[in-house]
């Protein structure tokens, strides 16, 4: 993924990546961005020849020089230029250390069960306008061993401020991200059931999240959500390694708290915040109350940073939504339109509860559900699913399309309650959805990411 250079001189040049990596150029040469999947490759990038247990990303590096690459990092010597190193994995957390160290921007931290991508995606909006253009990010959801080190190498040293998402499924993953990222502002957004098979319960969850809070620089802000029922094991968590902390929500005693939030016609949501003795006003593009809470993290992170908060709320005023992650299109249906909220992309059953409320607030002839399994709930799984019975009817769905085998308890939960198809996979829930659209529908569709729901998505806007 190219990096333009933006007049600051490249990102890595191969003496520098050596340097870093401890690595051997066989030439000069200069890159404007890193990329480990031959697939992004764009001109002007160094490609990390990563190996893995599914495959060795050396069989690629013809493809790559071949698609423009500039160089390469391997650990076995290739034709073209390239930096030679004994491991590229170790070496890619070496070039990320090396991108933190050289830059004196301040970088934020994101974590959480629920709505680290989207508060990322925010904080960067905000941050792009604060900094004038000098802000970086972790693109997608590239937040693991090995995203997070390709996010950190892609940093300029001329960067200005920078927001990080960290991920995990097991205890210890994120003590590990945060010291590569070293954050001077660290986030939690939302503790809730995810990835249940690997911990012993929410408070296991909520202390595996707390690690993020280990990686602080000195004097660094721990930003924690008032309204958890884990922000004590949070604030507990923060106290050893932070030197403020500052918590947000929507109830009284959050430090950054939500005086005032009301949905506009527009669908928008108008919201007052108090910070001490200050208060703000902004409009916030994306709706529901999830989305509120985000925000307010937001603005206490760009607070942290000595931001402008009337900037930051400029720019969550024009906040898109994203692919999988809110993103709206109203689509031709018969002679009229119906609205698709595309949120495929991950679900659990708190961002599960928090996308039926924003279906809910819609009007529309019918609100229509289309829900994929939700995995990694282990042993809770049937419980889990079956209990979204009660936001779906508080949401006024009328149509519920549930996927996946998982989906099974909560359609006989559904029995008699509301109308409802259960069916093996996406590409059977695009057909019975295509039968069923009709004008002025709302349409949520929402799932972990493994069932496929985005195709569903894709297909309705492809024909449009």
């Amino acid at each position: 993924m190219t990096v333009q250079a933006d007049g600051a001189g490249p990102l890595w040049t191969s003496a520098a990546i050596a340097a870093a990596t401890g690595g051997i150029a066989s030439a000069d040469f200069d890159a404007n961005g890193v990329a480990f999947d031959s697939r992004e490759v764009g001109s002007g990038d160094l490609f990390v020849a990563l190996s893995g247990e599914a495959t060795d990303g050396h069989r690629f590096v013809a493809q790559a020089f071949a698609q423009g690459a500039a160089g390469a990092l391997v650990s076995q010597p290739v034709d073209g230029p390239h930096v030679l190193v004994s491991d590229t994995t170790a070496a890619l957390d070496l070039l990320a250390h090396a991108a933190r160290a050289r830059t004196t921007g301040r970088i934020i931290g994101v974590t959480g069960s629920v709505g680290k991508t989207g508060t990322k995606e925010a904080l960067f909006a905000a941050l792009d306008r604060v900094s004038f253009g000098q802000a970086h990010r972790s693109v997608k959801s590239y937040n693991n061993h090995t995203g997070v080190p390709l996010s950190l190498a892609r940093m300029r040293a001329t960067t200005r401020a920078a927001v990080l998402e960290m991920g995990m499924n097991h205890a210890g993953e994120l003590s590990r991200l945060t010291r590569l990222v070293r954050p001077d502002i660290a986030i939690i957004t939302t503790i809730a059931p995810a990835h249940t098979e690997f911990f012993t319960g929410e408070d296991a969850i909520a202390r595996a999240k707390g690690e993020i809070f280990e990686g602080l620089t000195p004097g660094g802000v721990a930003i924690v959500p008032f309204d958890s029922p884990h922000r004590d094991t949070l604030i507990a968590a923060a106290t050893p390694f932070a030197g403020r902390i500052v918590t947000f929500g929507l109830r009284e005693g959050a430090d950054v708290r939500a005086i005032e939030h009301v949905r506009l016609s527009s669908g928008d949501s108008f919201v007052t915040a108090r910070l001490g003795e200050r208060e703000v006003s902004y409009t916030l593009a994306q709706p529901g109350d999830h989305w509120v809470a985000n925000s307010l993290a937001v603005i206490a992170a760009i607070d942290a940073i000595g931001g402008d908060l009337g900037v930051a709320g400029l720019a969550l005023a024009d906040l898109d939504g994203l692919a999988g992650r809110g993103a709206r299109r109203r689509i031709a249906v018969g002679d009229g339109e119906a609205l698709i909220i595309d949120e495929s992309y991950n679900a659990n059953p708190a961002s599960m509860r928090a996308t039926l409320k924003v279906l809910a607030a819609e009007t529309a002839g019918r609100r229509v559900a289309v829900l994929g399994e939700m995995r990694e709930l282990g042993d809770s799984s049937d419980a889990y699913h079956a209990a979204l019975a009660v936001p779906i009817d508080e949401a006024g769905v009328s149509r519920a399309i549930l996927v996946g085998q998982g989906m099974l308890p909560l359609a006989k939960a559904l029995e008699g309650r509301v109308e409802t198809v259960h069916v093996p996979d996406a590409a059977a829930a695009a057909r019975v959805l295509s039968d069923l659209l009709l004008p002025g529908d709302a349409v949520l569709v929402k799932g972990s990411n493994g069932v496929g729901l985005a195709r569903v998505v894709a297909d309705l806007w492809g024909q449009n």
